[in-house]
């Protein structure tokens, strides 16, 4: 399995002094069905706006899903492996449906990441360079370069022998006039 993300937790002990509260390997990750070699880990995830900070439960302890709850937002890191390695075998349908995503899944593309969320997605590339994929039009991402996805019908591409590591804080948003 892809490297592993440190996730770091913040809190607030019984006299409500800031204190490192979890510091480890993000325990909340998934290699997606038909995708070998595409982990997801979900750092944390809110399900309030404005988010709720209080407690010490563990907000990414669930199965990992690809969109967030109404008026939630969900942090995760996406390890993407080059095309060649598992592309031509893929079902969209059942890697998307293995996240609970199956509804994402364009209908109309034959590459089996094309897909649409309901939300506003920042995609940070950590590592390596990603392809962002439009319906029409398409750029390369490399490391440092962010992407803001506004609900559009996207996928993502490696190109490269080198697997992609991205950054994503995916926010819940009203589904445009036509995604209703």
């Amino acid at each position: 399995m892809g490297k592993r993300v440190r996730r770091v937790l913040t809190g607030h002990n019984a006299d409500n002094k800031s204190y490192i509260m979890e510091d480890g390997p993000a325990p909340n990750h998934v290699e997606m069905g038909s995708m070998a070699g595409l982990l997801v880990t979900d750092i944390w995830e809110t399900t309030t706006m404005p988010a709720d900070n209080n407690g010490s439960a563990d907000n990414a302890d669930r199965p990992i899903r690809l969109e967030p709850p109404p008026n939630g937002t969900i942090c995760r890191v996406v390890e993407f492996p080059p095309d060649s390695t598992w592309k031509n075998n893929a079902s969209g349908l059942e890697g998307f449906d293995s996240i609970g995503a199956g509804h994402a899944v364009s209908s109309d593309s034959d590459d089996p990441m094309m897909h649409v969320t309901t939300t506003t997605d920042y995609a940070i590339v950590l590592e390596g360079e990603v392809w962002a994929v439009m319906d029409e039009g398409e750029t390369c991402l490399k490391a440092g370069d962010i992407l803001v996805q506004r609900g559009t019908m996207h996928s993502w591409s490696v190109r490269t022998d080198q697997t992609a590591r991205v950054a994503f804080v995916l926010v819940d948003a009203a589904p445009l006039p036509h995604q209703k």
